[in-house]
């Protein structure tokens, strides 16, 4: 028995150095596959021992059933949402359908993710509020996720039947061009009964501005059909006034003073968090892509010296990755700007995994 003991408390020893000890720079989030593997290590190290007590068969089975019992107690007297919660976050890990930092939308709920944490997972949506969705909701609904290398953007409006399709959809290329979108196209969707329905489209490269292109993308559409003296009204439009048969519903060109080129967007205001968070874990990543590199060089040393300074480099990277996953969480001031060189928090264990 005190065999038994001292080689399965050896063994779940150096498991414990070999998965976590060693590798404590990961971060929680990579940490917690080697934590469920630890788990259930340790409970076939208590299974061991009981079969290695020098007792009858029949108290052995008893003692067997006896832990039986006290796990499916655990499982049945704790909250059926925690585990599903904790269950669905486990499989979000796997299947990694967006990832922090990402234009998702699940349900009614669209924003950019700002944390992933063990039962839920945080979004910052376009009035700057933070939402956490259980991640059992993430696995039951659809999510659409905004691909990183860019995406469509459109806009659509309906116009009367007096107008030659083939202009309008020339003049919607124009205006989607002008707002930056590539590769703009049009679609006729609708011939209704008093209008034809369009939608203009383009490739928007920069995902992050979304919201901006977006709303650039309306105004363009406003001002290149107005300078061509087309109305945009369906054709039942009414007015409490007198207007000539000829008269335009266009608003008049004003004389505007320019606006002075502001570096900061509303993204930048609204997105504050997620986008602090996406930094964040895009530099822990470069960062342990050089531990990797720097380990894998490190037996090419010509000599001690450079050797030495290898390893060097080498304890300053794992310093520095340390720092990032212990990073707090960023201030954000009363007026909802952030600090400028603040970074998002690297989370507490129950908020990232």
């Amino acid at each position: 028995m005190l065999i038994a003991v001292a080689v399965v408390g050896l063994l779940l020893w150096g498991a414990h150095w070999f998965l976590i000890k060693r590798h404590s720079d990961l971060g929680n989030e990579r940490l917690f596959s080697r934590q469920l593997i630890m788990l259930g290590l340790t409970l076939l190290g208590i299974l061991v021992l009981i079969f290695a007590l020098p007792i009858r068969d029949s108290s052995r089975n008893q003692l067997t059933g006896l832990i039986g019992i006290l796990l499916s107690g655990m499982f049945a007297f704790s909250s059926t949402t925690a585990i599903s919660n904790l269950v669905a976050g486990v499989l979000l890990r796997i299947t990694k359908p967006f990832r922090v930092g990402d234009f998702i939308r699940i349900g009614d709920h669209f924003g950019r993710v700002s944390d992933r944490g063990l039962f839920d997972t945080e979004m910052q949506t376009e009035t700057r509020e933070l939402i956490a969705l259980p991640n059992a909701y993430c696995i039951s609904h659809p999510v659409t996720t905004v691909r990183s290398s860019g995406t469509i953007i459109s806009a659509s409006l309906s116009l009367g039947y007096d107008l030659d399709h083939r202009q309008i959809e020339s003049l919607l290329v124009e205006a989607a061009q002008a707002c930056g979108l590539l590769e703009p196209f049009v679609h006729i969707l609708e011939l209704g009964n008093f209008s034809v329905t369009y939608r203009v489209s383009g490739l928007l490269e920069e995902p992050k501005r979304l919201i901006s292109a977006r709303s650039n993308l309306y105004a363009c559409v406003l001002d290149t059909l107005h300078s061509h003296s087309i109305e945009i009204v369906s054709p039942s439009f009414m007015n409490q006034r007198r207007v000539e048969e000829s008269a335009k519903i266009i608003p008049s060109t004003k004389a505007v003073a320019a606006v002075e080129n502001v570096e900061s967007s509303a993204e930048d205001v609204v997105f504050d968090k997620a986008e602090q968070a996406e930094q964040l874990e895009s530099e822990k990543r470069d960062v342990m892509q050089q531990i990797e590199q720097m380990e894998s060089t490190l037996n090419e040393a010509a000599n001690g010296e450079d050797k030495k300074a290898r390893q060097d480099a080498l304890a300053g990277m794992k310093e520095r990755l340390k720092s990032l996953n212990a990073e707090p969480a960023a201030p954000v001031p009363e007026n909802g700007n952030a600090e400028p060189n603040a970074t998002p928090r690297g989370g507490s264990s129950d908020r990232n995994m």
